[in-house]
């Protein structure tokens, strides 16, 4: 009677091994499985982010006057350095935001706050024009500009258009 006690815990115990096996053999596939899934979708996550950084990388050099070799070749043709030209045109774009009158010389709104408009941003698009962002500190908007350099009295003299612009309302 022992002997076939033991035989049965035996039996009763390799079942008992094979059933474990085999369950923790699908579990483990189960997740190999998900693991390799997350891998696949990270992968092709990750190659969508790596896209979307390069168009945004190129995006920042389109429309740039730093990336724009023909119009860096137009100003360095009527005798500019554009490591001195770029810093020049923006400094003279800032120093209008030093003026004594109740509105902006460039700036085609006037303040609706009692402060006064300033230009806070600019982008130089090309050898002629500019985006500028402008604002009273709770007005704001943004102007198209032309700007040349003319050759008055043999003296070079800056000279700025408004284009056009636009004045975005407060939430």
């Amino acid at each position: 009677m022992k002997q076939r006690l033991f035989m049965y815990l035996f039996i009763f115990t390799l079942l008992l091994v094979i059933f474990q096996f085999v369950n923790s053999k699908s579990i483990i596939e189960g997740y190999d499985q998900k693991l390799t899934n997350y891998m696949e979708a990270n992968k092709k996550l990750k190659d969508s982010i790596r896209l979307m950084e390069d168009n945004v990388v190129s995006d920042l050099y389109t429309f740039k006057f730093d990336t724009n070799e023909d119009a860096m070749i137009y100003w360095e043709n009527q005798g500019f350095k554009i490591s001195e030209f770029v810093p020049f045109i923006k400094d003279e774009l800032m120093n209008l935001n030093i003026y004594e009158t109740e509105d902006h010389p460039l700036v085609p709104y006037a303040s609706m706050t009692g402060e006064k408009m300033l230009i806070d941003q600019i982008r130089m698009l090309n050898h002629k024009w500019i985006i500028a962002s402008f604002t009273d500190g709770e007005y704001w908007g943004e102007m198209l500009l032309s700007y040349d350099i003319e050759a008055i009295k043999n003296q070079k003299q800056l000279k700025f258009e408004v284009i056009k612009a636009i004045l975005y309302q407060p939430n």
